[in-house]
């Protein structure tokens, strides 16, 4: 299954959020959340990921790609050049939409590494499965990560 979004209108929205650093929350457990909440603290949510499900922006075409994918724990994440994240497995599948990429920048599931184009597609990846992001890249990568509800997929 491919979806497809309008890149420019999702970068349009994306450029009224506040500046950050590593990650921004969509999706918060409460309006009032901080939405870098534990961005640099590496804790895992992912027990209670699925109380976060209210939208913490005005950004409606966003919000609706949110929605009709039945997302939660929805952020913007922005990896650094010459970076990695952990090597880690997550509870469910997370759909990834690349905002910002480079040919360098890629996702290591298991044994297969995975380019994912900043051109307008949604991926469901696999993250159940053991993974990691690389940036090998001299720019920063930004995607869309939002896990979906257990019972989704």
């Amino acid at each position: 299954m491919c979806m497809r979004y309008d890149l420019e209108l999702i970068r349009k929205e994306l450029d009224t959020l506040p500046n950050y650093n590593k990650q921004l929350y969509l999706q918060g457990y409460s309006k009032d959340m901080n939405p870098e909440e534990g961005a640099d603290s590496g804790y895992d949510v992912d027990e209670s990921e699925h109380t976060y499900d209210v939208p913490l922006f005005d950004i409606p075409y966003i919000n609706k790609i949110i929605s009709e994918n039945n997302l939660v724990r929805t952020r913007l994440m922005k990896m650094k050049s010459k970076t990695c994240y952990l090597w880690h497995a997550d509870k469910t599948k997370r759909l990834h939409i690349p905002v910002y990429t480079h040919a360098h920048c890629f996702l290591l599931i298991d044994q297969d590494r995975i380019h994912l184009p900043a051109d307008g597609t949604a991926y469901i990846v696999d993250t159940t499965k053991n993974h990691t992001a690389l940036n090998c890249s001299k720019k920063d990568r930004i995607h869309i990560v939002g896990a979906f509800k257990l019972y989704m997929i």
